[in-house]
């Protein structure tokens, strides 16, 4: 009988706390979003997979095997961990203190010791690991959409590329909006966690999670949840602030036709591209790079398995990887905080202010340029390829039937992927140095 009851005790049931009953129901609502309302479900249904694997109780899944030992709270254990840091105590919650101020050598034997007492890295925790921590995922991802992406429109229409660096104010605003509030005690954002979050607005969510996870990993969860939300959101979002800041008339201008662009442009804009940005900003070239690699290998036509590899094999199984390693950082303590409501409201803030700064670019430009553009292809400066491009010509073909505006807004919405990168490369050199 004693058996029995042990063996209902051990059932994750009656362990469950309300703070992994929350998250739980978090998973499912990422889930539903992805399959039933098709919101990013190629990212959001591993990442709502991952944040359901990584509450279930007692599972230790997205922790570390220092963590899990922790979490069972054994004295024995929690005196040997004491005496590594120095310390005569049994109470995880001492250790857990101690190990805050940790030295490297200690935390290292920490480990170690958390192995001989048969406690292991959860499996979430190996993927995180793997995938972010190392920095990996994120530029493999780039790499595959820069095979995927052509700087045709860009190359064909150069002074797009002006439409696409105004719609990285958003990100910048929001940093200073972020810190602003901080210093009103109306959030608790350092430096760093606001540029994680500022980065939102460059609807990129590769980006945001590489920024994120060198800058704030411990709020990459609600980040990259919001970054790939409000990207599915692109035609609710956008549309409504294009209509307001244009008029009709101008929602009516005809681009002409683009021209063609040689093989050779295309061979060179990323070496060139590459080189420039380097040369000026280090500090984004692991993105940039990875970026070009990926477009230079289709665009030579010698590596077309390499090419098709980058596009399709390869993006699909880190993107598994990636989003259950987001997946992971969904766990109740980190992500039920009030920081993750002011991460929610200053991300769609971001996205907001991108757009905004994007439509004004161009009607600004029109003032200047004989040749006039469509000021709706500045919303398509946010880097959510290819949707926000979809949407400028969607609201185009409103206001104009014989309008179509899908490969000029292709312009602006490249060169917001390298804007974002730029700007993830300036937040992790002012901020990390």
């Amino acid at each position: 009988m004693e058996n029995v009851l042990a063996l209902v005790n051990d059932f994750g049931l009656f362990h469950l706390e309300w703070g992994q009953a929350i998250m739980l129901i978090v998973g499912l609502i990422l889930l539903y979003l992805a399959i039933v309302k098709q919101f990013e479900p190629l990212l959001l249904v591993p990442i709502g997979f991952g944040g359901i694997l990584a509450n279930l109780p007692d599972a230790g899944l997205a922790l570390s095997a220092v963590e899990n030992a922790l979490h069972a709270a054994k004295p024995e254990v929690m005196s040997a961990f004491g005496s590594v840091l120095n310390i005569a105590t049994d109470s995880a919650a001492e250790v857990k203190t101690a190990l805050a101020t940790a030295t490297p050598t200690q935390l290292a034997n920490i480990h170690l010791l958390a192995e001989e007492y048969q406690y292991s890295d959860g499996m979430l925790y190996l993927f995180y690991s793997i995938a972010i921590a190392s920095g990996a995922g994120p530029l493999v991802i780039f790499m595959g959409v820069g095979a995927m992406t052509d700087f045709g429109p860009l190359l064909a229409n150069p002074k797009t590329l002006f439409l696409g660096a105004a719609a990285q104010f958003g990100i910048f605003a929001t940093v200073l909006g972020a810190l602003g509030l901080s210093s009103m005690g109306l959030m608790d954002f350092s430096v760093a966690q606001a540029a994680a979050v500022g980065i939102i607005g460059g609807a990129d969510g590769p980006t945001a999670i590489y920024v994120s996870s060198l800058l704030a990993p411990e709020l990459l969860g609600a980040i990259a949840v919001a970054a790939y939300s409000y990207m599915a959101l692109v035609p609710l979002i956008q549309p409504p602030i294009m209509r307001a800041l244009t008029t009709e008339s101008e929602r009516q201008i005809t681009m002409q036709q683009l021209r063609k662009v040689s093989k050779l442009e295309k061979i060179c804009f990323p070496l060139l591209l590459l080189i420039l940005i380097a040369m000026l900003l280090p500090s984004a070239t692991p993105l940039l790079g990875m970026f070009c690699f990926g477009n230079l290998m289709r665009e030579c036509g010698v590596v077309e398995r390499l090419s098709d590899t980058a596009q399709n094999a390869l993006i699909n199984v880190v993107t598994i990887f990636l989003g259950l390693s987001v997946g992971s950082k969904l766990v109740a303590d980190k992500f039920l905080q009030p920081q993750t409501i002011g991460i929610l409201a200053l991300g769609i803030v971001a996205f907001c202010i991108g757009t905004m700064a994007g439509v004004l670019m161009a009607k600004l430009m029109n003032r200047f340029a004989n040749e006039k553009v469509n000021p709706l292809i500045g919303s398509a400066g946010v880097s959510a390829v290819p949707m926000a491009a979809r949407v400028s010509n969607k609201v185009g073909l409103e206001a104009n039937a014989q309008n179509f505006l899908l490969m000029h807004a292709m312009g602006p919405n490249v060169a917001g992927v390298i804007g974002s990168a730029v700007a993830a490369g300036v937040m992790i050199k002012y901020v990390i140095g």
